[in-house]
């Protein structure tokens, strides 16, 4: 009796391999330097563009007298020479520095804070019922708000302009992780207690890194409540020792009736404000993106 020969011909055998091939390949992401002048038509031309817009309309509406009065609308050199009569006598930075080291320590405090809070009352339901209303209450409450209460309970001091930080940052960052934890989808909860991941082992392994992106953008909103609640408490509440910063700086030239401060003071705020999103956030809401497939470098 003759015997089958099931072995696959050679052909076959190339061909399957071959398409196994293929499909690993287009699985792949391959990762290549993006060329230099699609980073500087794609993101540094846009924005240039756009700034060097706003300042021609700025001076047309100088230049063309459309604004008749320079005390209400400075020409932009007069602002720049603001800028840099302060940058001469070594005040910038210090404006600066004054403001930002404050705002990262508050908002630092304010994660810390917020982190565990969040995670208490997204797993707890006892604890979202009574804390989560409140959360979302504060979080409407405007900034401005705390700060008669702060300096009547703290005083003049630093204390005082953390204590405003917190109240603004906080409830953002609980508020995001709570969202972030309620998108975790049940399987992955379930897979983690079938693998023995339970307790705060799961909450370390499974639920913060699938509640990531909602996280993220809590800590986002966080940093933005932080720095409108700092400019707000340095506008309200001034002491000698407590230094100047970009908040006392816009309430400076407000006292003074000088515009070209008074915009210096709002460039500044915005710029650090910009400069934050960029060097921080931004990179951070790509890692997490790409970390789940949704970014793939072209």
């Amino acid at each position: 009796m003759a015997s089958t020969d099931t072995t696959p011909p050679a052909k076959d055998a190339g061909d399957l391999a071959g398409l196994e091939a293929g499909l690993d390949a287009l699985e792949t992401q391959h990762k290549s330097r993006t060329p230099f002048h699609r980073t500087l038509t794609q993101k540094v031309l846009p924005p240039v563009v756009a700034v060097l817009l706003v300042l021609a309309v700025w001076q047309a509406l100088v230049s063309f007298e459309i604004v008749d009065d320079p005390t209400k609308l400075p020409a932009p050199s007069d602002v720049w020479d603001v800028v840099h009569q302060a940058w001469l006598q070594g005040e910038l930075l210090g404006y600066i520095w004054t403001s930002v080291s404050r705002g990262l320590s508050g908002f630092l405090l304010a994660l810390l804070i917020g982190t565990p809070l969040g995670l208490l009352v997204a797993r707890v339901k006892f604890v979202r019922a009574a804390i989560g209303p409140i959360l979302s209450g504060l979080q409407s409450l405007p900034s401005v708000a705390w700060v008669p209460p702060a300096v009547i309970w703290l005083g003049l001091n630093n204390s005082m302009m953390y204590a405003v930080i917190l109240l603004g940052a906080v409830p953002s960052i609980a508020n995001g992780l709570v969202s972030g934890v309620d998108q975790v989808s049940p399987i992955f909860l379930r897979a983690g207690r079938t693998l023995g991941a339970t307790g705060l082992k799961g909450t370390w392994h499974i639920v913060l890194p699938a509640a990531l992106p909602g996280y993220v953008a809590g800590l986002k909103q966080g940093w933005a409540f932080s720095w409108r609640s700092l400019m707000a408490a340095e506008i309200i509440a001034f002491f000698p020792d407590l230094g100047v910063g970009l908040g006392q700086l816009l309430e400076n030239g407000r006292n003074a009736s000088d515009m070209a401060m008074v915009f210096e003071a709002i460039l500044l705020i915005l710029i650090v404000g910009i400069a934050i999103d960029l060097l921080i956030f931004s990179p951070l809401e790509r890692w997490v993106l790409r970390s789940r497939g949704l970014l793939v470098r072209s």
